[in-house]
């Protein structure tokens, strides 16, 4: 038995492992043209947690039997509804749920049948059977993003609808895959209708960017900042650097510089500015500012700052 998760859809495949043992296998021992159980023993069968694509056409959830007629050039990939058989004996195609053609596609030397799932990606994968020297791959899609959508709308209808966080994550979720915005901002809202925080607003402000609605996401950000603290504050304007506002960023390193002048790391926002500025005998000043009262789990990283400012590099590149 082989099972994958792809996203949140769990595809498994049982299936036995007929051996090569010296014998001609293609067009001979497993003949072109005719149904074949893709393994051997009883009906080697998939089964999908949810609903998926083949190459592109939709099939539902649930196990069937999996069954493979080869050709030269091209193969035909069977979904079954049937599951329970003793290989393709008493096949038949009025109980097909889906057909595909694929092109098989040479490989190295496998003695044993094997299944195997490669180009992993959140969406989809990519099931290959390979046997002797010849490999058979079929494309499984999954609408994750939906799925995710689904199963956040039935989370949210437990414990999770009491707690901001529980809103936020979902929202978060929403507007990092840009589906279903509208829905986001419901969550956002609910979110901070449990507990206004500067998290939520923040997701709010960017939700209504996404949007289109940028004077309500600026009016929003303003107020996230109010809420947040010193920390918060720092680690947001890291963000914006990362996001090339150097100006939005240095602009919030400032203001926390003058209100919280006790914090350590408000030391290294304005070495960042200083930097940026080219005045690395201020940066590193500033540096060793917060260096001296850095926690001891950062005192390393930011030592390491305080020599590259030595050194005249920017840090902020």
């Amino acid at each position: 038995m082989l099972s994958q998760r792809v996203g949140i859809t769990d595809i498994t495949i049982n299936y036995h492992r007929p051996l090569v043992n010296g014998r001609r296998i293609w067009g001979s021992l497993v003949p072109y043209g005719q149904v074949w159980r893709a393994g051997a023993n009883e009906n080697t069968t998939i089964t999908f947690s949810d609903p998926v694509t083949i190459e592109g056409k939709p099939l539902d959830k649930g196990t069937y039997g999996l069954h493979m007629i080869p050709g030269e050039s091209e193969w035909t990939v069977i979904f079954s509804k049937n599951s329970t058989s003793w290989g393709s004996f008493t096949y038949s195609q009025a109980e097909d749920a889906l057909r595909v053609n694929v092109k098989p596609q040479p490989t190295d030397p496998h003695e044993a049948l094997t299944y195997d799932f490669g180009r992993i990606k959140p969406d989809s994968t990519v099931v290959t059977l390979a046997w002797e020297k010849v490999a058979v791959p079929f494309t499984v899609g999954v609408n994750t993003k939906e799925l995710v959508a689904e199963d956040l709308h039935k989370q949210l209808r437990g414990l999770a609808q009491y707690s901001w966080d529980g809103w936020d994550d979902a929202a978060n979720y929403l507007l990092d895959n840009n589906a279903h915005l509208e829905e986001a901002l419901q969550y956002e809202d609910k979110s901070i209708q449990n507990e206004e925080r500067f998290e939520n607003l923040l997701t709010k402000a960017r939700i209504l960017d996404a949007l289109g609605r940028k004077e309500d996401a600026t009016g929003t950000r303003d107020k996230a900042l109010t809420r947040a603290t010193p920390l918060q504050l720092h680690l947001y304007a890291r963000q914006l650097q990362g996001q090339k506002k150097q100006e939005e960023a240095f602009a919030i390193f400032r203001s926390n510089y003058k209100k919280y002048p006790s914090e350590w790391f408000v030391h290294t926002g304005m070495a960042r500015i200083y930097s940026a500025q080219g005045d690395f005998g201020n940066a590193a000043k500033e540096m060793k500012t917060a260096l001296a009262s850095a926690p001891d789990q950062q005192k390393s990283y930011v030592d390491g700052l305080v020599r590259r400012l030595e050194a005249k590099e920017d840090i902020n590149k």
